[in-house]
Formats: structure tokens, sequence, C-alpha cells
């Protein structure tokens, strides 16, 4: 059963899924801002407040293609109702969290919630509108998830500063809320495509295989007994996965989609891009906040002229892409973002505003402008027409484990071992010039893979 997008039934499924993902990436914007002012009450460290993003990102990355494969099998619709319920529940658990170790298990459960609402929130609006309107649905939900993203650091800092951090976790359950109301009210009934085809190995493989590298890599400075035990069970948890989707009749992750150069050529791209941007906003905001001295506020609105830009241009981006092709935008996008983020090296006590932070800002908005828009279609063009679906859920959980390696990584390459300022400002020039290699280098990438 479909319905009609302008129908009051229609909008109401819009409303649904843009509330649903928006608290998802709201959330990984929000975050970021709330981290030197949740450090100092909770008393954590730099790798506490590592953990605190990393753990959301871990687990959502690691059951993104697990939370799509539930939704075929036990009904998009309820899938997404029941995702909404457990993110609530886990923002909640942030909220109340009375140590960082508290924090950082709820954030760990959050993201499992987000692994069932991000792909969901997708398969409803597919489910949900006849195919001659699908692409005006994506077009209005990626638009409207957009904003939800550019008001994140902006609203984020402003409840930090009126109020507490914890408000802005308390904040997503009315907009769970909202949207659960709005998905029960107008979502139509999804009956499951068929019999339940669930790779429980492989999410179970994946989660460990990520979880045991992450926590080397965070806990390395510290020198502890078990960082080589972690290391070693994550790599061989990574290679039993590959192993066993290599042999699985319905595997998680299809290992054939790699088979193509285009396809694997995008996600180089993509893991290079989002790994420098990811890293470096991480990095930025507490830089901003602990060094130079700015308001969880101000550190939120420094961020905004690069999302802004990046919803302007990215639809004429998307446009010149497609009549010039793709590999022109996705290699010079790449190099601009890399001068932007070079420029934010110089970023430094005393820096101002407008001479210094803005121009590197507006420079990574321009690159990622570029960049972002023609990235799905470069996915999909290299995937066969049977794939598109899980392609666009690989890419997607490519650019998360990007943000996972690069909180996880950058510190411990910059030589960043505290959240205090003179640790930061130490590492932070040399944490935004391993960001620039890796953005170029995502550049390069798509020169030499991607086709014309």
């Amino acid at each position: 059963m479909t319905v009609a997008l302008r129908s009051a039934r229609g909008r109401g499924v819009l409303l649904a899924t843009v509330l649903g993902s928006g608290v998802a990436f709201l959330d990984s914007t929000v975050v970021n801002v709330a981290l030197p002012v949740l450090g100092r009450e909770l008393h954590a460290g730099i790798a506490g407040l590592q953990w605190t993003v990393d753990a959301y990102l871990l687990t959502l990355t690691a059951l993104l293609l697990l939370g799509g494969s539930l939704g075929d099998a036990l009904g998009r619709g309820k899938m997404f109702v029941a995702g909404l319920a457990w993110f609530a529940l886990a923002s909640a658990a942030c909220g109340l969290a009375p140590s960082i170790e508290a924090l950082i298990a709820a954030r760990a459960v959050q993201g499992a919630g987000a692994a069932m609402l991000v792909p969901g929130s997708l398969a409803v609006l597919r489910d949900s509108f006849a195919e001659d309107e699908q692409g005006q649905a994506i077009g209005a939900w990626a638009g409207l998830s957009g904003v939800t993203t550019a008001l994140g650091p902006l609203l984020g800092g402003w409840l930090i500063t009126a109020w507490s951090w914890r408000v802005i976790f308390f904040l997503n359950l009315p907009l769970a809320a909202a949207a659960a109301w709005a998905a029960l009210r107008c979502v139509p009934d999804s009956r499951p495509s068929g019999p339940a085809r669930i790779d429980v190995a492989g999410a179970a493989a994946a989660t460990l295989g990520l979880g045991g590298c992450v926590y080397a890599l965070i806990e390395a400075p510290a020198h502890g007994p078990g960082v080589a035990a972690a290391a070693a069970l994550g790599a061989a948890c990574l290679a039993a996965f590959l192993w066993i989707e290599a042999r699985s009749a319905n595997p998680m992750l299809p290992l054939e989609l790699f088979r193509s150069r285009q396809f694997s050529g995008a996600n180089a791209v993509t893991l290079a891009v989002y790994f420098a941007l990811s890293g470096a906003t991480f990095l930025l905001i507490i830089h901003l906040q602990s060094v130079l001295g700015y308001s969880p506020l101000a550190a939120g609105a420094a961020l905004t002229p690069a999302t802004l830009l990046l919803l302007v241009l990215s639809p004429p981006a998307g446009k010149l892409a497609s009549r010039i092709g793709y590999r022109v935008p996705m290699t010079v996008g790449p190099l601009i973002a890399s001068a932007g983020v070079a420029l934010l090296a110089r970023v430094g006590r005393g820096s101002s505003y407008v001479s210094v932070v803005l121009p590197g800002i507006a420079v990574l908005g321009l690159g990622l402008a570029a960049t972002v828009a023609p990235l799905t279609t470069a996915v999909l063009a290299g995937a066969q027409e049977r794939h598109a679906g899980v392609a666009a859920a690989v890419n997607t959980a490519v650019a998360r484990l990007a943000g996972l390696l690069a909180v996880a990584l950058l510190p411990l390459l910059a030589g960043i071992a505290a959240a205090d300022a003179a640790s930061l400002a130490a590492g932070f020039p040399r944490a935004m010039w391993i960001c620039a290699a890796a953005c170029a280098a995502g550049g390069l990438c798509a020169l030499v893979t991607l086709r014309s």
C-alpha cells in the first residue's frame, strides 16, 4: 500500500522519517559541542571524551547493515518504531549518567538504536510512496535532515550554555515521541519481505573486531596490559568477519560488491574524506573551548558557515556532477576541503575568528559541497541495480567507520595525551595536517579509480 506525498498521510510519513533520522544525525553533532563541559563535570580525560563519541559510532557502524536486514525480515515500519523507542530510552540513560563510564555504556546502547533508525527511515520512504514520488520524497527527507544536522551545534551550544549538557540527551525524548506518533498513525503496514535472513555471526564478529581495535587505539597512550590483547582480538575478529561474510549464504556485507573498482574507489574516497571531516571537527570544537576560551554556543556557531555552504551549494553541485560526471568534482572537492583543514592548523591562542578560523571553515565547506552530492551517485554507479539498497547502506557504514577511526586514531597520531589546553595546543596543528593529508589522498583516489 502506498500513499500520496502531498496528502496529509504522506506528510505524516515524511515527518516521521525526518524526525526519526534527524535525532540520530542531531545527536552525532550536538555531543561534540558538549565534550569539554561534560569532561569537566564527569572528570574525564581525552580517552573518556573519545569513548563518548566512539561508543555510539562503534555500535552504529557495526550494526547498521544488520538493522537494515532486521527491517526486511520483521517489517520496516515496526523496526523503525522499535528503534525510536530504543533510542529514546538510551538517550534518557545518557542524560542521567552519573559517571563517564555510565555515559559511555549508554552511548553504545544509543548507537544500536540508531542502527535501526537510519536504514529504517529510507526503507519506510521507499515502502510508503509510489516510484514516481520516491525521488521527491527522498530529496525532501535529505534536505530536512540536513537542516537538523546544521542546527545541531548551535542548538547544542545554546542548551549547554543555558542549562546543562544533560539537556541535549533529554531533547531526544519529545522528538522520538513525535516521530513514533506520526509513524504509528501514517506509515502503511509493511509486511516482511520473506523469511528472516539475519547474519548474527557476522554482526558479532564486526562488533568485537571494531571494538577491540578501537579500544587498543584509544587506550594505547596508557600502555595498559589489555591493549595488546584487545588489538589481537580485534584483528582476529575482523579476519573472522571477512571469512564469515565470504561463506555466508546471506551475508550482512556482500563482498562481491568490492569487485567493482568504481564501488571500492568511491568508498575509499568516503573513508578518507569523512576521516578528515570527523577528526577535524572533533578536535576543533574541543580546541576552541579549551584553548581559545569559546563558550559552547560560540564553538557551535563557529562551524555554522561550513554547514550552510554545504546545504546551499550541494544541490547545484549535484546538478553539475550529473552533466560533467563525478570524477572531477570528487577529485577537486577533497583537495579544496584539504586546503580548508590545512588553514585550520593556524588556529591557536589569540587567533581571530574572522581572519583565522572563518577562512578555514569556509574553504572546508566549499570542498565538502563539491564532494558530498556526487558521492552516493558514484557509489550506486559501481553496484548492480539489485544491490542498490545494500550499496547505499555500505557507504553510510563506511562514513561512520571513518568517524570512528578518526576519533580513536587522531589524538594518538598527533600526540594529544590529555584534554588539557597545553596538550591540545601542542598537538592540534599536527592533527589538522594529518586530516588535510587524508582528505587530499581521497581526491587523488577519486582521480585514479572513478570513471569520468
